[in-house]
């Protein structure tokens, strides 16, 4: 999509709980997190072999579409982006309590990631709200762009105050975090980062609280009442900890990827989520292989063997920010398409759905000029290295002085992620709530505001063209 964007460190308009200062002594929390991101995608291709394939499928492509687009690997070299392309990754958990979610985010700012953006999934069937915890500033995204989805279930909104109650006690009761992690966490915050020794012990010790575990902390009587409440209750309250449920590569082609799984020996979601394929990549599209069924034991006088369903593997293509006028209108066409059609999980419409999906969002611009003239997304602007000339930004622009280039979405879409799990779960497993948006409770919870991810890359923007002018000799 043309010249990766370079992100400004500009934290001026919101106040990062925690960013620490590091010593020559000590790792930096970038040098933490890169180290983390390793240790967290090694155990989970051990837990999920059909990870590692999906990891050589996506090396595979985007190798393919380097070696055939000459502009973009140039782009990418140019701005040290190769190194970010193949190690990028997210993941995603679910928490049970406001204590979980605020150690949480403790946790994640050792590693210089901090709380972007509040996503409410009620709306789309699923008990939980979201932040991200991610990177926020161009040194640190280059390094290494690790992001977490965390979710908090909404114990609130299951209706049965008896089922309610039970699950509020067990996951009281239950430690996701070894003593040791906790240690280090206090002294990272005390001592305003960790050294070399300190940090490889986090790392391990944080990594813990990610494992799969397959002994259940409840019966399987009670598993199958959660069930019943959602799975994703089940998910959450049956278990030791939070098991990432999922590690996300990225890839520059993700339509071949789609098409390439089935021969890899691993069956893909019917549609891949978000918007259709583009000439300008908008925002997020994201594609998944099903869930694993994964052993259980369940306590009681006798033990009881059962199943699992929660982890799946997920792969994600990243396209341009979007403005507020930008995400009303996708929003606005995908509630289109969906009025229209809904992708069956078994796959049995989706080449309906695909033409609808792109029968809609023909009303989306698709060239770089129009998405910004309609200021329907964010921009970086540079100097080009070319003499001034007397003129606005626009006559720069429009001369060759300055250039604009789309900022990479790095945050998630509600609807997407949704998506990803309603598809996993099938059909059978979509259940209804009430739409309840609660940012203020969230936030309470976390400890902490969470950046508003608009405001961000608005400021970004806005840094980029005050630089770009000032580097010209403008105001």
């Amino acid at each position: 999509m043309g010249n990766p964007i370079r992100y400004l460190d500009d934290y001026s308009n919101h106040q990062l709980a925690g960013l620490m200062s590091t010593s020559l002594s000590q790792l930096s929390p970038d040098q933490i997190r890169a180290r983390f991101s390793a240790a967290m995608s090694a155990m989970y291709r051990d837990e999920v072999p059909a990870y590692g394939t999906l990891l050589s499928l996506v090396a595979d492509v985007n190798g393919e579409v380097l070696a055939r687009d000459a502009g973009l690997a140039a782009d990418l070299a140019a701005t040290d982006q190769l190194q970010r392309i193949s190690e990028e990754r997210h993941g995603a958990i679910r928490l049970g309590t406001a204590a979980e979610l605020a150690t949480m985010r403790r946790l994640f700012a050792v590693m210089g990631m901090y709380p972007v953006g509040y996503y409410d999934l009620s709306e789309a069937g699923v008990p939980v709200h979201s932040t991200a915890f991610r990177p926020v500033g161009e040194a640190a995204l280059r390094h290494n762009p690790f992001r977490v989805f965390t979710s908090l279930l909404r114990l609130d909104l299951i209706a049965d105050p008896m089922l309610r109650a039970k699950a509020a006690e067990i996951l009281a009761r239950r430690t996701i975090f070894t003593p040791a992690c906790l240690g280090l966490i206090g002294k990272a915050e005390a001592e305003g980062g960790l050294s070399e020794p300190d940090a490889e012990r986090f790392v391990a010790e944080a990594t813990k609280t990610f494992r799969w575990h397959p002994d259940a902390l409840v019966s399987a009587e009670l598993y199958h009442r959660l069930h019943g409440a959602h799975r994703l209750v089940a998910d959450v309250v049956s278990f030791k900890g939070p098991h990432i449920n999922h590690l996300t590569p990225r890839t520059l082609d993700i339509d071949a990827v789609q098409q390439r799984m089935p021969a890899a020996g691993i069956t893909p979601k019917a549609v891949i989520e978000g918007p259709p394929r583009r000439n300008c990549p908008i925002l997020l599209r994201q594609t998944s292989f099903k869930a694993l069924q994964e052993a259980v034991t369940f306590p009681g006088e006798t033990a009881v063997s059962g199943s699992h369903t929660a982890r799946f593997g997920e792969i994600e293509a990243r396209g341009i920010a979007l403005t507020p006028k930008g995400r009303a209108l996708y929003d606005r066409l995908l509630d289109e398409v969906r009025a229209r059609i809904v992708p069956a999980a078994d796959g049995s419409n989706a080449a309906e759905y695909v033409a609808v999906l792109e029968e809609v969002f023909t009303a989306f611009p698709d060239s770089w000029e129009d998405i910004r003239a309609e200021g329907l997304g964010y921009f970086e602007w540079s100097a080009t290295g070319k003499p001034a000339i007397p003129g606005d930004a626009e006559a720069l622009l429009a001369a060759g002085v300055l250039r604009c280039d789309p900022i990479v979405y790095e945050d998630f879409l509600p609807v997407s992620a949704a998506g990803i799990f309603q598809s996993n779960l099938g059909d059978s497993g979509i259940q209804e709530f009430v739409a309840s948006p609660n940012q203020q409770m969230f936030e309470a919870d976390l400890g902490a505001a969470v950046l508003d991810e608009f405001a961000h890359y608005a400021g970004i923007e806005a840094a980029s063209l005050q630089v770009s002018l000032k580097a010209l000799g403008r105001a």
